[in-house]
């Protein structure tokens, strides 16, 4: 198998993350339950900084928050009030249990799948508003996404927000992270070379209205 722009660079361990927070079972919801950081640090596989977290026997990765520190205590609830909740960084709630225009990262896509969203160092999303059990969440792309209320979301920046200042002071440097040179690739073009500005494409809907339709 062929990739072009990746070859060579140092070996790295790779760590496993743990994006789904929650063990869902028939007819019952998780309990909420605290999570204390033990290990915050630099993590050669990605952008982001990484935090180990543990809680009774157990432990796992996650992505670290701006400003987690060692020995802060992070909790994770499904709960959904009729009032919102004031979570603290790093908490993981349901986004209908959070407040209007609350930062968020580690975003669900469907109800206990994996976090696939907003996971890139120094990003983040809003949570704009929730209509009829749904919630619009603006993306770092700045493009408009709407999933349930009931999918899980961190609430703060990820870490490592000055990944992007960082200096290549030399060819080499490319080549220890693993990147491989390349030449002659076609680019897209934008304003520059006369070309048009495209607009943003309509807002993605990862909820079935079918399903939501014949829960009502």
């Amino acid at each position: 198998l062929n990739m072009r722009g990746i070859g060579g660079g140092h070996k790295t361990w790779y760590r496993k993350f743990d994006f789904q927070w929650l063990l869902y079972e028939e007819g019952a919801l998780s309990q909420p339950f605290t999570e204390k950081a033990i290990n915050v640090r630099y993590s050669p596989c990605g952008l982001a900084d990484i935090a180990l977290v543990a809680r009774d026997n157990r432990e796992c990765w996650i992505i670290a928050m701006e400003n987690m520190q060692l020995g802060d205590i992070i909790k994770t609830s499904t709960h959904m009030g009729t009032m919102a909740v004031s979570a603290n960084e790093g908490d993981t709630y349901p986004l209908g249990g959070l407040l209007v225009s609350k930062m968020i990262h580690n975003l669900e896509s469907h109800p206990g799948k994996a976090a696939l969203y907003i996971q890139v160092a120094g990003t983040c999303g809003v949570l704009l508003r929730k209509v009829n059990r749904m919630a619009i969440v603006q993306l770092p792309s700045k493009w408009h996404m709407q999933v349930l209320e009931t999918c899980m979301a961190t609430v703060g920046h990820v870490s490592n927000v000055d990944h992007n200042k960082r200096l290549i002071r030399k060819t080499g440097w490319n080549r220890w992270l693993g990147k491989h040179p390349h030449t002659g690739l076609w680019y897209c073009k934008g304003v520059w070379a006369r070309h048009k500005i495209k607009p943003f494409l309509p807002m993605k809907n990862s909820v079935n209205l079918m399903k939501v339709a014949a829960q009502e």
